[in-house]
């Protein structure tokens, strides 16, 4: 019998400008087995080189910080085409700075007062490559914050989306109205196993990250209008 092979934990760094909040975190962190802390980084700027140097599964980013804050630190991880994959904390649910970081290619926001296992859940989630902030949050900030969306798509967007075939558009219209993958199925009458195969290919035609881009590139292609459900 070949023995199961052997998962390698999630590396994770934390950025904050407060110490007693990074030892929080990584207390917390510290009692499951399947994730490890490799680094720590008091603001933004250290955090990019931290990421650079370590290239963690995941980097938990403070939103809010003196200096390079978390959106342009972000940004500027992505931007390098480093693996990790940057969940933001944040003070507020409904916060113009975490609305940025998810235009700058987070993965996703949690309120800094998550609960322990919805924190371990939710690294676990990034770090596989999906997104934390449900759709329909992600929504509920577009439209908050909708005065930063261009007034008309983005150039390119269109070409971009035009390029999906006429069921990854669909599936891309649901995702952008915060459908989970078993909902889309049900919606499509396909398995849970089509759904996730669809989104993948839109993502990587698109060449977005995960889910929470995709709702974003589609209020930025004109396809969702805030306020509004997107019309298949």
């Amino acid at each position: 019998m070949t023995p199961d092979p052997v998962t390698a934990p999630t590396t994770v760094l934390l950025v904050d400008d407060q110490p007693l909040l990074r030892a929080g975190f990584r207390m917390v962190l510290a009692s499951h087995a399947g994730i490890v802390v490799v680094g720590e980084a008091g603001d933004g700027l250290e955090g990019v080189r931290e990421a650079e140097r370590l290239c963690p599964d995941v980097v938990l980013m403070d939103i809010r910080m003196p200096g390079v804050d978390g959106v342009e630190a972000t940004r500027r991880i992505v931007e390098a085409g480093l693996p990790s994959r940057v969940l933001v904390l944040t003070t507020f649910d409904l916060d113009e700075y975490a609305f940025a970081a998810l235009r700058a290619g987070a993965s996703g926001f949690l309120l800094k007062d998550v609960p322990p296992d919805q924190l371990v859940a939710a690294i676990a989630s990034v770090a596989s490559g999906d997104a934390v902030v449900a759709p329909r949050v992600t929504r509920s900030l577009l439209s908050a914050f909708a005065r930063d969306l261009p007034e008309a798509p983005q150039p390119g967007r269109d070409d971009a989306v035009g390029s999906l075939t006429e069921r990854e558009r669909e599936v891309l219209l649901l995702v952008a109205r915060g459908l989970s993958n078993a909902e889309i199925a049900a919606e499509l009458v396909v398995g849970e196993t089509t759904v996730k195969s669809h989104v993948s290919k839109m993502l990587e035609k698109l060449g977005l990250r995960d889910r929470v881009q995709a709702v974003v590139l589609a209020y930025e292609a004109g396809l969702v209008v805030p306020g509004r459900d997107p019309q298949l």
